[in-house]
Order: structure tokens, then sequence, then C-alpha cells
């Protein structure tokens, strides 16, 4: 999601990928590529219930992919980040540049 030039930075950024947890999974599966959900629960500082909630979020957006399976005899989930995953967390990425920049320069308001 990008804002038009004139809006505030933060009306661009998208509530489904901005919220923290979120964030940090979108991150943290780009960054590895594929990523296991044990792995992502300790990193992120989750409990399991509190993980599969926020992933069933962004595999209901389309955001990530979600796949079950073994490792040998111990059940597996892992997950990807889809293309619209990739996109979705550089749009933020964007987005937050632009807020920064905004307030470094000092400026609370856009300029016209």
């Amino acid at each position: 999601m990008t804002a038009e030039p004139d809006q505030h930075p933060v009306n661009g950024l998208d509530d489904v990928v901005h919220q923290r947890v979120r964030l940090g999974i979108l991150t943290v599966a780009h960054q590895a590529r594929r990523v296991e959900f044990g792995f992502l629960r300790t990193a992120l500082g989750l409990t399991s219930g509190n993980l599969s909630q926020h992933l069933a979020v962004l595999e209901k957006a389309g955001l990530i992919h979600v796949e079950k399976g073994y490792e040998g005899k111990r059940a597996r989930t892992w997950l990807s980040l889809t293309p619209a995953g990739n996109r979705a967390l550089q749009d933020e990425v964007t987005q937050l540049k632009r807020l920064i920049r905004q307030i470094e320069q000092g400026s609370s308001a856009p300029k016209s």
C-alpha cells in the first residue's frame, strides 16, 4: 500500500503488516526464506497459540504460505513469504522510511 504524495506517511502503513508481531514474522521469514514454527516462536518470544493466531491472519491475507510436514517422526510447520508478502513487506519499509525522513526533517505535516 502506497500513500498519495500529499498524505501523511502513517496513512500508508498496512494494519495487517504493521502490527509488531506480524511485522516480525514477515521480517524473519524474508531473511530466512523458509522458517520453522518453533524457531519463529522462540525468536519472537511468543506462545504457540499467539503465533498461530498471527500466522492465520497473514495466511488469510495471502502474505505467507504455511507448509506442514514431518522431519523424521516429528511434525513440523514451516512458513515462507508469498510474492504478495514480499511486496507488502517492502511497501511497509518504504512507508516507514518516508515517516522517518519526515520526522528527521522536523516536519509533522506534509508539504504542499
